[in-house]
């Protein structure tokens, strides 16, 4: 077993272990870490815990030590330079004319390195752009070509259900998201309906989607068309709902009403 901390570098990022190094830390505090990219600024999100060897990533970085108030100057610094960054990027992109939208800039702790995240319908010469930029800011410049789900997670917004995007504030990872999914719950395979801002399926679509799965695989679930025989009398399913067990059901007299799955019998299966 290793001791960790989990860390996270931005408000719905992903959570990376390293190794305490003996320093005293719990969830909350910020921290300066050793990571792949150079030295940067995190807070821990997953206080000290031991996890098995195979679940982590050789070799462990170490925690270098709690932020101080001059580290956290130092990352608002940062910000502040981040947006002048941001503004003499677009500008020039223009003066290069490339088919591009730049989404946002970071800088790393130690300003060793800013990158510019961007998207494109294609591939992008951009060399001429990062040698530019480089003569502009002289430190190492790095352009990362993002997807449309990262960049509504950079970008954030409101979803149709009125709150904040869930990948931007608490999704550390994008799932697998599949049309299979708006189909067993019954949803409208109206892409307006089903499609977040960033125009992909919603991740809330996984959310229940393993209920559903286990729903259908515990009891057969019938669907609409099927011919039921209830206590009020024969009739075609309308609708399934199975997350609640509902059915709802067109009577042979023309009433609608929507019954429990056990108060329902298949008339395929009574032969």
């Amino acid at each position: 077993m290793v001791q960790v901390v989990g860390v996270r570098f931005k408000e719905a990022g992903k959570i990376y272990y390293f190794d305490p190094n003996g320093k005293n830390v719990k969830a909350g505090d910020p921290v300066i870490v050793e990571t792949a990219r150079g030295i940067e600024f995190g807070e821990v999100v997953v206080g000290k815990k031991e996890v098995k060897e195979s679940e982590i990533v050789p070799p462990l970085k170490k925690v270098i030590r709690k932020a101080t108030d001059n580290d956290i100057k130092q990352v608002q610094d940062n910000i502040e330079k981040e947006n002048e960054a941001f503004t003499i990027c677009l500008g020039k992109i223009e003066d290069h004319k490339l088919d591009m939208k730049l989404v946002n800039v970071e800088y790393t702790f130690d300003g060793s390195k800013i990158i510019f995240y961007f998207t494109a319908d294609g591939r992008v010469d951009f060399r001429e752009l990062v040698k530019d930029l480089a003569s502009v800011f002289r430190t190492r410049i790095e352009l990362r070509q993002i997807g449309v789900r990262d960049e509504a997670k950079m970008l954030g917004g409101i979803g149709s259900c009125g709150r904040v995007l869930c990948c931007s504030t608490f999704l550390g990872e994008f799932q697998p998201v599949s049309i299979r999914m708006a189909k067993e719950q019954n949803l409208s395979l109206n892409p307006t309906k089903i499609s977040g801002l960033c125009g992909r399926l919603m991740c809330c679509l996984k959310y229940e989607s393993e209920g559903y799965t286990k729903k259908k695989k515990k009891e057969r679930v019938l669907k609409a068309g099927d011919e039921v025989t209830t206590v009020d009398g024969d009739g075609v399913v309308l609708k399934t709902t199975p997350a609640s067990d509902l059915i709802t059901v067109k009577l042979d007299s023309g009433e609608k009403n929507e019954y429990p799955m056990e108060q329902i019998e298949d008339r395929d299966d009574n032969g």
